[in-house]
């Protein structure tokens, strides 16, 4: 059976050997690397430029960038008919090759967030080390692990001072200025991928790669945003759950007001800070979704007005065929909604998930329509071919090119982010010695 064959229905004059090759895990491979660059760019608005408000969130998309950074090579690695030579391009490396570029900047980028996280804990992992030392050998086995693994990842440093402390804050900011071009030309190369494929209408586009960059900045803002709403709700049911269960085993009477206190002060606090957190965020999150917005438009007003020779299969292919996906999915719900309900006045925490989620699912909707979008019109501008996502697994190909095949790429940077919370506490304060 032909690659491409099972997902592909074709409709009028479509050459014999023409289908989509391009499935789902190439939508979900530059949606997953744009999470990626956008974490991290969120990150170094407060570690480059200094946006105090942005403090809460900065760790916290550090770590989930840092999370996020296996989950892009997945979408590849399930896509290759013979996963286990893509570690070829990383022992041939060359420039020739946008491919083989991608896995040098990739390593390059890795490279960046796991100095940048080590320095951002160093001080941590040697306290946390001390502490669990003090406890003694009959601790819990879990307290023995994590006392392992933070000794190891203090590499040998243990220097606490404040002169140590000051060159950890220069390294940091290097670092994330040093990752913020690095990100970007990582997602970039993406869209340079599409834009530079002359053959295709849709994706020659010299606004292809800032159109990827911008969308991916928004994309990466809004997950981590939604995250962070989610983890502090969590945050503040377990603080309420704690204070109800002390009430329960003491009684009322039990509860000293100094308990009652510490319960309310950190329910109190946790509430302020997410409240403060989430209205900056928004702000760069709008910021960047009306750039982006603006610059897709662009793309679409710029090819409308040079019309060149395909403009009439592209238009049909915009404006007829595709105008569900595009101008009502990807721009009506992923773009103008958003937009609306984050412009409105006195926002809240219920708008700003419904807006984050409405914001993903756009980005999401502008990878698929480029990518299967730019395969649904046969190379003879004659015939069409429609995408059908496969959702039950009958066999291996449907798994790895149907709809459980995105999910295990969107669901395993959550699953790999909670177990680096264990190791790197993402509430922590640059302030505070603990958590």
């Amino acid at each position: 059976m032909i690659h491409g064959e099972i997902w592909t229905a074709k409709e009028l004059w479509v050459l014999p050997n023409e289908y989509i090759i391009w499935a789902i895990q190439i939508v979900m491979y530059p949606f997953m690397t744009g999470l990626v660059a956008g974490s991290f760019v969120l990150s170094s608005l407060y570690h480059v430029f200094g946006i105090k408000r942005l403090e809460g969130i900065a760790r916290f998309a550090l770590v989930f960038s840092f999370a996020l950074l296996p989950a892009a090579l997945i979408p590849l690695l399930l896509h290759l008919q013979h996963p286990e030579r893509g570690i070829n391009v990383m022992m041939t490396p060359h420039f020739t090759s946008a491919i083989a570029a991608f896995g040098i900047v990739f390593s390059f980028y890795f490279a960046i967030v796991a100095c940048e996280i080590w320095f951002l804990y160093r001080r941590h992992f040697i306290e946390h080390s001390r502490y669990l030392k003090e406890l003694g050998r009959h601790k819990p086995v879990r307290f023995k692990i994590l006392q392992f693994v933070h000794t190891v990842l203090t590499l040998g440093s243990f220097d606490t001072s404040e002169e140590a402390a000051q060159k950890d804050h220069k390294a940091i900011k290097f670092l994330a200025s040093l990752g913020i071009p690095v990100a970007l030309f990582l997602h970039g190369y993406a869209g340079f991928i599409f834009g530079s494929v002359k053959a295709n209408a849709l994706w020659l586009t010299p606004l292809m790669p800032v159109i990827f960059i911008v969308s991916a900045v928004v994309s990466g803002i809004a997950l981590c945003l939604l995250s962070y709403i989610v983890v502090t709700e969590v945050r503040k049911w377990r603080s309420r759950r704690a204070q109800t269960r002390a009430v329960r085993a003491t009684g009322p009477a039990g509860m000293t007001a100094v308990n009652l206190e510490r319960y309310s002060a950190q329910s109190g606090e946790i509430q302020s800070v997410e409240i403060s957190v989430v209205k900056m965020t928004s702000r760069f999150l709008l910021i960047f979704l009306v750039t982006a917005v603006s610059l897709e438009l662009l793309d679409l007003v710029f090819r409308g007005y040079t019309a060149v020779n395909s403009w009439n299969i592209l238009k049909d292919a915009l404006y007829v065929r595709d105008y569900r996906n595009i101008f009502v999915f990807q721009y009506g719900l992923g773009a103008f909604v958003p937009l609306v309900l984050l412009l409105i006045p006195r926002l809240t925490l219920r708008r700003t998930v419904v807006a984050t989620i409405l914001v993903l699912f756009g980005v999401l909707m502008m990878r698929y329509n480029v990518v299967i979008g730019g395969q649904s019109f046969s190379e003879t501008f004659a015939g069409y071919m429609h995408y059908k996502l496969p959702v039950i697994p009958y066999d291996l190909e449907r798994l790895r090119e149907g709809l459980v095949g995105a999910l295990i790429v969107f669901i395993f940077p959550f699953i790999l982010f909670y177990i680096y919370s264990k190791i790197f506490p993402v509430f922590l304060r640059e302030s505070h010695g603990r958590e």
